[in-house]
């Protein structure tokens, strides 16, 4: 087995063959902060006094192009081994002015080496002259997978700098954990085809019937790029039914297996059928959900459907019942926000708990009966994964009462809380409650308290967009 090649190592041999400015990609977060960690601590890898300072400089111009407060860049803690070697870790779990400010170095050439997990790299625009591929799988949901063809050609595709590199270099760095072979392989297969990721959420149902009714729902759905491909794929498993079934009655055999044979022929030819009308039966299963919970009747969206309808979000049917059950009737403003972010967090990230909860066990026993009422009422595989998350309320809160984002980000490294997922949580409770927000005329007192909880989460340096002067 060979073990990982120490990532001072790689800078090392990259130096020595000008291949700089170079990308390394890892599978996890922690391998990436862990090089950094490393960098900072190698003699190797420090650059001259003179490219400090100017980095330093750098750094300053960007955070002022952007109205970032220096404190929060220069309190990283990763800034000191960014000014001293010029390497910088990638990753979701840094905050979004962090990853900013990497992306700017690296497009004004002073970064040497980003190290970045691979599904964040790929919707980032760094090209570098050279790419090194350290790992052929990811971490999913479902454990490690190796990489798909279209992953490594993301990760590939970076080596090369227009305008500055004839070629772009990419490299295999492999481990205990990445074989060479493995990465050779994936590097000749073909892109993978065009697929729909098109389904009937309660949002997109929704929306669609307060402008179309049933029927044209159904013809939509059943002319969509999802029910072709899905059409395509049920004639190919048609087609192998066909040939499975001549082939049973031409060949000579005992009845017992003549009869195993042709229920494998019906089991093809009833999978073919189920995946034909896949889209249609999510749809049908959606409307049903929906008209259970009150939200269609007769083909059409009721009262409460209609205002539902401007919820546009994931939590759409999470956040009605919670309105249409007035949940939120009387909330202080710190109250509606925490509860909001409990159901907006993810289960299986940590979050800050080093203190008091400040909403009452009671709130969170409703809001359960809400999630329970959606799970019973509407069938989906997403409504599963919403969970109550009072710790996530009571991150969401304490960044509410901060004087400053170093001051938060102080109690979230204590707690072990990478500051990108919190800032994500955030800006996702700020979205929840911006949809809130637009059920001014048929919920108006409530609407203003989610304008105004938006408005105390969204403050540097958590914000819609960067300005730019």
């Amino acid at each position: 087995m060979i073990k990982e090649v120490p990532v001072f190592k790689i800078l090392e041999n990259l130096v020595n063959d000008s291949l700089l400015p170079a990308l390394i990609f890892r599978t996890a977060r922690k391998q990436c902060d862990a090089d950094i960690e490393r960098l900072a601590k190698s003699r190797s890898a420090q650059i001259s006094k003179d490219a400090q300072e100017n980095l330093v400089r750098e750094v300053e111009s960007i955070a002022q192009r952007y109205a970032i407060d220096i404190a929060v860049l220069t309190e990283n803690p990763q800034y000191h081994a960014l000014v001293t070697t010029a390497c910088g870790a990638h990753h979701a779990g840094q905050l979004l002015a962090w990853r900013l400010l990497l992306e700017e170095l690296m497009s004004r050439g002073l970064l040497r080496l980003m190290i970045a997990t691979g599904t964040v790299a790929a919707g980032v625009d760094f090209p570098a002259r050279t790419v090194v591929v350290s790992a052929h799988s990811k971490r999913g949901n479902d454990g490690f997978m190796v990489l798909a063809a279209s992953e490594f050609q993301q990760m590939s595709g970076r080596a090369g700098r227009r305008g500055k590199d004839a070629v772009g270099i990419c490299l295999v760095a492999p481990g205990m954990y990445c074989d060479a072979r493995v990465i050779h392989e994936i590097a000749q297969r073909p892109p993978e085809p065009l697929r729909s990721v098109y389904f009937a959420s309660p949002s997109s149902v929704l929306n669609l019937l307060k402008y179309r009714n049933v029927d044209d729902l159904r013809y939509t759905v059943d002319r969509s790029f999802g029910s072709f491909l899905d059409r395509k794929s049920a004639l190919t498993m048609r087609e192998a039914a066909a040939e499975e079934s001549m082939h049973v009655e031409a060949e000579s055999m005992s009845s017992e297996r003549k009869k195993k044979a042709q229920k494998r022929v019906r089991r093809m030819e009833r999978d073919a059928q189920e995946l034909q009308d896949r889209q249609k039966t999510a749809l049908e299963v959606s409307l049903d959900g929906l008209a259970k919970l009150g939200y269609i009747e007769r083909g059409g969206l009721t009262a409460k459907g209609f205002w539902a309808a401007n919820l546009c979000t994931t939590l759409v049917l999470e956040l009605a019942e919670a309105i249409a059950d007035r949940l939120f009737d009387d909330l202080r403003v710190e109250e509606l926000v925490g509860i909001v972010a409990s159901i907006a967090g993810d289960p299986h990230r940590p979050y800050y708990s080093l203190a008091a909860n400040p909403l009452k066990k009671d709130l969170y026993k409703k809001m359960n009966a809400i999630l329970q009422k959606v799970r019973d009422g509407y069938q989906s595989n997403s409504s599963s994964e919403i969970g109550v998350v009072p710790d996530a309320a009571l991150t969401v809160i304490t960044w509410m009462e901060a004087k400053s984002w170093n001051e938060f980000a102080s109690l979230l490294r204590l707690g072990g809380v990478a500051e990108g997922d919190v800032a994500r949580l955030i800006t996702q409770t700020a979205d929840h409650l911006n949809q809130i927000s637009r059920l001014i005329d048929s919920h108006p007192l409530l609407a203003k308290a989610a304008m105004e909880g938006r408005r105390h989460l969204l403050r540097p340096p958590i914000s819609d967009e960067f300005i730019i002067d």
